[in-house]
C-alpha cells in the first residue's frame, strides 16, 4: 500500500519535470543533432572537440562531415546511409578519431536524426563480445526454474556477472507502484534491501513511461557536470530537443540527488515491461564510478526482454491454474445448488465450497429480508446496513474492495473479520446479493528508509529525495488480501449461473402454476357442477318433508316427526352448504366489474339487514365514513355482508354487543376493520379462519357453514388485497381486509 502522505503539490511537480527535455548529456560521450534530409547540424553538445580553437557554435549550420577527419567522415557517412535508423537507437560500430574511439548509436525524433558518439574506455576490449552464447545460457538456465522468484535470483546474478555493478537487485511493482525487492545479489560493504519496498514516489510518473520505451538506462558517474546543447532550443519551434531515447541524456538533479543518498555514483537499470505495462526493474548500484558499454547494456536489454516472457509465461500458468481450480469449485457449487431444495439451503449444504471458492472466510446471502451466513461474518444487521450502502454505490453487478473501512467507515467496528469484500448483485429488481468476506491481514511493511518526501530547504517548489535507506518499518491493518481478477471473473460466471438456475426455477414454478390454475379451474367447475346439481333434490327433501308433516302427522308417532324434522333441517343445512359452497366457485369464476365502490352504502345496507333478523338484541354500532375504492361493488358487499354478520352471531351472547367498523388510509391502500366484543378465538388457530369449511366454534354454539370467510379471503385476493384476523378466546375479535385504491389491470381480467 502506499502510505497517507500530505505531499500531492509536490508529487505533482515532481511528475511535471520534463525529464526528456533535459538540454544537456553526461560527459563520456558527444550528442549532435542532424537535419534528416541532408544531414546539416542543427545541435551539438559544447564538448565536440575542434581543431584551431573553433567552438562548437562554428558547426552550427554546416554538413556533418565539417566536424570528423575525412576518413571518420567517410565511415560514419557509409553507416548512416546503410543502416535502417528508426526511433530506438541503432549501433553503428567503433568510430576512430584523434585517437579516440566511440561507439556509434543513431536513432531519428521527428524530422531529426540524432546521433551519439559514447567513448570507448582506453582498457576497453576493442572487439564486440557474441553474446548469443551467454543469451543460450541464459535461456537454459531459465527453463530450469519454474517461479518468478528462483527466475530474479538467477537474472541479478546474471546481470552482475555481466556488468561488474556491486549490487543488483529486482523489484516488481504492485497495484500501487511500490517496488519490493524480490530478488538481490551484493558483494561485501553493500547493504541488503532484499524483501524491502520502494514507495511509488520514488520514480515520477514520467520516468514510468520512459522506463517502459527506453529499457535501458546508464548513469556512470553521479558527481558529471551536465554538458549543455548548443543551441538549447530549436529555431523555428523553439522546443528543446527530445532526448527520450538518447544513450546520453542528462538525469534529473533530484534523481543525482537521490543516487548519492544511497551512497551510489553508478547505477543502470533494465526495464521489465510485460503486456506493455511497467512490471519491475533490474537496478544495480556501485559505490564507484562505472562504465558499461553499448554491446553490454544491449545484452542486459536483451536478456530482461527475456526474462518478461518468462514471468508472463510463469504469471499466465499460475493464472491458469488457479482458474482451473475455481472452475473445479464452481462447478461443484453449482451440481448442489440445482437441487429442488431452497437456495439458502442448498448454499448450507456446501459451505466449505462456496469460501474455498474465493478463498473466503465467511459468507452471506441476502434474499429481500433473510439473511444466510457461513463462516466467520458480521452480524445480520451490519450486513443489511453494508447491503443498503453497497446497493448506492455500486456501479456495476460486482463490489469489490481489499479496504473496506476506505468507502464504509462503519466496516471499522468488523475489519478484523471483514476488510475485503465481494458483493454480487442477484437480482437487477431487488436487493438481492451473495457476498465474501476476507479478514484483515495485519502486516509489517519494510520500506527502504521512511518514505514520505520532503520539500527542499533550498528550492521548496521541488521535492528532496530522503536521505536515509535505513529500514522503517510501518504496521499496516484494515487491509485483507486483494481480491483477484481471476476470482472476480469466475464469480461473475457464478452470478450469471445463479440467474440461470433461478429462471430455471422460475419457470418450473410458472409451470406448476398453470398447472394448478388448470385444476382449480376443473375443480371449480366440478364443484359448480356438483352444487348446481345438488340444490334441487335437496329442495325436493325439504318440500316433501314439509308436505308429510303437514297430511301424516297425526298418523305419525312423536319419534317418527322427531325423525322427519331432523330430516328436514339437515337438508337446510345441506341445501344452505350447496349455496354457499356454489357462491365460493362463483367467487374464482365471475368476471370483476370494476367500479368506483361506495363503501358506506354497502355497510349500511348489510346493517340494515342485519338490524330486522336480530329480534330485538341490543347492538351499538360505531360506523365511520369510509372512503371510495376501486372494486366490484356485488363481492364487496358480500365481503362486508359476510363479516358483519359474523360480528352480530359471536357477540350474541354478549347483554350489549359493540361492533366498531372503521378504517386506515395508507395512502395507495386503505383497510377497513371490523371489530367486535364477542367469544373471539385462540389466536393459535387464528391461521385456519379463512380456509374452506374451517371452524373454532362447536356447530351447536354458532351455526354456520365454515364458508363465509374463505368467501371473504378470495374476494379481497381478486382485488389484489389482504386479510387478516386478530382475536383472543372471550376477548372479542378483529377482522380487516387491506384494498389497493386503484386495483391492477391484471386483476380486473
Amino acid at each position: 500500500m502506499t502510505p497517507i502522505l500530505d505531499q500531492t503539490a509536490l508529487l505533482s511537480t515532481c511528475d511535471r519535470e520534463p525529464i526528456h527535455l533535459p538540454g544537456s548529456i553526461q560527459p563520456h560521450g558527444v550528442l549532435l543533432v542532424l537535419r534528416a534530409s541532408d544531414r546539416v547540424i542543427l545541435h551539438l553538445s559544447e564538448n565536440v572537440g575542434l581543431p584551431g580553437g573553433k567552438m562548437a557554435a562554428d558547426l552550427l549550420g554546416k554538413p556533418l562531415a565539417d566536424a570528423f577527419t575525412p576518413a571518420a567522415a567517410h565511415w560514419l557517412d557509409a553507416r548512416l546511409s546503410n543502416a535502417v535508423i528508426d526511433t530506438r537507437p541503432t549501433y553503428l560500430g567503433v568510430l576512430e578519431q584523434a585517437g579516440r574511439r566511440y561507439e556509434v548509436l543513431a536513432h531519428t525524433s521527428g524530422s531529426t536524426l540524432i546521433v551519439e558518439f559514447e567513448t570507448v574506455p582506453p582498457d576497453a576490449d576493442p572487439h564486440v563480445n557474441f553474446f548469443y552464447p551467454l543469451v543460450t545460457k541464459f535461456v537454459g538456465a531459465l527453463s530450469d526454474t519454474r517461479t518468478i522468484d528462483d527466475m530474479s535470483v538467477l537474472a541479478v546474478k546474471e546481470i552482475q556477472a555481466l556488468t561488474g555493478f556491486g549490487r543488483v537487485l529486482l523489484y516488481r511493482f504492485d497495484a500501487d507502484q511500490n517496488g519490493e525487492v524480490i530478488a538481490e545479489t551484493a558483494a561485501d560493504g553493500y547493504p541488503s534491501y532484499l524483501h524491502q519496498r520502494f514507495p511509488a514516489s520514488d520514480i515520477p510518473q514520467q520516468a514510468r513511461a520512459l522506463y517502459v520505451t527506453n529499457r535501458v538506462r546508464l548513469i556512470s558517474d553521479a558527481n558529471y557536470q551536465p554538458v549543455p546543447l548548443v543551441p538549447q532550443c530549436d529555431a523555428i519551434s523553439g522546443q528543446p530537443v527530445d532526448l527520450s531515447f538518447s544513450v546520453l541524456r542528462s538525469v534529473s538533479p533530484v534523481h543525482i540527488e537521490y543516487m548519492k543518498n544511497m551512497g551510489t555514483l553508478a547505477s543502470m537499470s533494465i526495464s521489465i515491461v510485460i503486456r506493455g505495462q511497467l512490471w519491475g526493474l533490474i537496478s544495480c548500484h556501485n559505490f564507484e564510478p562505472l562504465r558499461v558499454r553499448f554491446e553490454t547494456r544491449a545484452i542486459c536489454e536483451q536478456l530482461g526482454q527475456i526474462l518478461a516472457v518468462h514471468f508472463e509465461a510463469a504469471e499466465e500458468r499460475e493464472e491458469f491454474n488457479h482458474r482451473l481450480a475455481l472452475r473445479r469449485t464452481l462447478v461443484r457449487l453449482l451440481a448442489s445448488l440445482s437441487k429442488p431444495d431452497h437456495f439458502a439451503v442448498n448454499l448450507a449444504t456446501v459451505t466449505p465450497d462456496l469460501l474455498e471458492f474465493v478463498e473466503a472466510s465467511g459468507a452471506a446471502l441476502v434474499l429481500g429480508g433473510e439473511i444466510s451466513l457461513f463462516g466467520a461474518t458480521p452480524a445480520p444487521g451490519q450486513i443489511d446496513d453494508l447491503v443498503q450502502w453497497i446497493s448506492r454505490n455500486r456501479a456495476g453487478d460486482v463490489f469489490e474492495t481489499e479496504c473496506l473501512t476506505r468507502q464504509y467507515p462503519a466496516a471499522a467496528a468488523y475489519a478484523d473479520i471483514a476488510s475485503g469484500v465481494l458483493a454480487l448483485s442477484i437480482s437487477q429488481l431487488h436487493d438481492h446479493f451473495l457476498i465474501w468476506f476476507r479478514p484483515e491481514i495485519v502486516q509489517t511493511i519494510n520500506w527502504a528508509g521512511n518514505p514520505q518526501l520532503k520539500a527542499s530547504a533550498e528550492d521548496p517548489a521541488r521535492l528532496s529525495p530522503r536521505r536515509s535507506f535505513a529500514v522503517w518499518s510501518e504496521t499496516v491493518k484494515g487491509i485483507s488480501k486483494s481480491w483477484r481478477q481471476s476470482e472476480i471473473d469466475t464469480a461473475l460466471e457464478f452470478r450469471t449461473a445463479l440467474l440461470g438456475i433461478v429462471l430455471r426455477r422460475a419457470e418450473e414454478m410458472a409451470e406448476l402454476a398453470d398447472n394448478l390454475g388448470r385444476v382449480n379451474k376443473e375443480l371449480e367447475s366440478f364443484s359448480y357442477s356438483v352444487s348446481h346439481d345438488l340444490r334441487s333434490p335437496l329442495r325436493h327433501i325439504v318440500g316433501f318433508s314439509d308436505m308429510l308433516l303437514e297430511m301424516e302427522q297425526e298418523r305419525l308417532s312423536p319419534k317418527g316427526v322427531r325423525f322427519l324434522n331432523n330430516i328436514k333441517s339437515s337438508a337446510q343445512f345441506a341445501g344452505k352448504l350447496v349455496d354457499d359452497l356454489l357462491s365460493f366457485s362463483q367467487m374464482g369464476r365471475a368476471s370483476l366489474h370494476i367500479s368506483k365502490v361506495n363503501m358506506n352504502v354497502l355497510v349500511s345496507a348489510a346493517v340494515e339487514r342485519l338490524t330486522q333478523e336480530i329480534d330485538g338484541r341490543q347492538i351499538r354500532w360505531n360506523i365511520a365514513d369510509f372512503p371510495e375504492v376501486d372494486g366490484d361493488a356485488r363481492f364487496l358487499a358480500l365481503a362486508v355482508q359476510n363479516l358483519l354478520s359474523n360480528a352480530v352471531k359471536y357477540t350474541r351472547s354478549q347483554q350489549l354487543a359493540v361492533i366498531d367498523v372503521g378504517f386506515e388510509d395508507h395512502g395507495e391502500h386503505v383497510t377497513f376493520i371490523f371489530k367486535d366484543n364477542g367469544v373471539g378465538f385462540d389466536a393459535a388457530y387464528g391461521h385456519k379462519l379463512f380456509g374452506v369449511f374451517q371452524r373454532l366454534h362447536r356447530m351447536e354454539e354458532f351455526e354456520g357453514t365454515g364458508i363465509g370467510l374463505a368467501n371473504v379471503k378470495r374476494i379481497i385476493e381478486r382485488h389484489s388485497g389482504t386479510v387478516s384476523a386478530q382475536g383472543q378466546t372471550g376477548q372479542g375479535a378483529t377482522f380487516s381486509f387491506t384494498l389497493p385504491k386503484i386495483v391492477p389491470l391484471e386483476a380486473r381480467q
